[in-house]
């Protein structure tokens, strides 16, 4: 069972490395959250119908374990895009359309919601420039995780010294989609076929949303890695949009993994 009553996020040995210079990361669970029901945990979605106060509490939350105010825990209103934002200062309660953030600042502490989608979280400990991204099916296809890296880039970053690490997402066996899913990766390259596994239901598969992932950020040349938690198989730990669906149920939270620069 998980203690309730702190955040407990996990940790990906290979952004720790950079913790060192500086950087500290955390792909946050259920664990240590306020809200109650079908939100019980750590609910991060501002768009969930839960209690607003549940949800600024246990932003407050993860903002404490960051170390930075809230108000300098910055989010999105993700909108499964390719969108890369630089952030520089606080939003200030803000959430620009978008689905990645990039910045060199210190003390403010960039966050990416999911509830079944790829979190990944970027460091150059090297340039002190870090990104976090929201690559769900779209924004994975569309060129999320390329353009977050190129966002790096012009910030002083150098691919071969960026860390890529995928946190918790749905896994092949539970993601079933249907054949016009299939046909758009397909069609944009007809070796995407490889993620896909057939179902036994007539012209579905199963895809491989994480091996897409890490392929496609291992195609730019970073270091690529990923924890391997599926978000609708551990429902003590994750939020997952899809079992709340197959449940019939209203909503759903969403889980946040952040990453920041510490202030020296």
């Amino acid at each position: 069972m998980l203690d309730m009553t702190r955040p407990e996020p996990i940790r990906s040995p290979l952004l720790d490395g950079a913790r060192a210079k500086g950087v500290k990361h955390g792909f946050f669970t259920r664990a240590g959250g306020v809200s109650e029901g079908i939100y019980r945990g750590l609910n991060i979605g501002l768009g969930s119908n839960d209690s607003r106060e549940a949800v600024l509490e246990n932003r407050h939350r993860v903002a404490t374990w960051m170390g930075v105010p809230v108000e300098n825990l910055c989010t999105l209103h993700q909108c499964h895009s390719a969108v890369v934002v630089v952030v520089e200062a606080s939003l200030g309660g803000t959430r620009p359309s978008a689905d990645a953030m990039v910045t060199r600042q210190p003390g403010l502490a960039i966050g990416v919601l999911a509830a079944d989608c790829g979190p990944v979280l970027f460091a150059d400990a090297e340039a002190h420039v870090i990104g976090a991204a929201h690559a769900g099916w779209k924004g994975a296809l569309t060129g999320i995780m390329e353009n977050t890296i190129a966002a790096m880039e012009r910030l002083g970053a150098e691919r071969e010294r960026i860390v890529a690490v995928l946190g918790p997402a749905i896994s092949q066996v539970n993601y079933e989609v249907g054949p016009e899913y299939q046909a758009r990766f397909t069609d944009a390259d007809p070796e995407n076929a490889r993620y896909f596994r057939a179902s036994a239901q007539p012209g579905h598969a199963f895809f491989d949303l994480n091996r897409y992932t890490l392929d496609r950020l291992s195609d730019t040349g970073v270091t690529a890695g990923m924890l391997g938690h599926c978000t609708y198989a551990d429902e003590e730990r994750f939020y997952s949009y899809r079992r709340a669906t197959h449940r019939g149920e209203p909503d759903y939270g969403r889980q946040i993994s952040a990453i920041c620069l510490e202030e020296v």
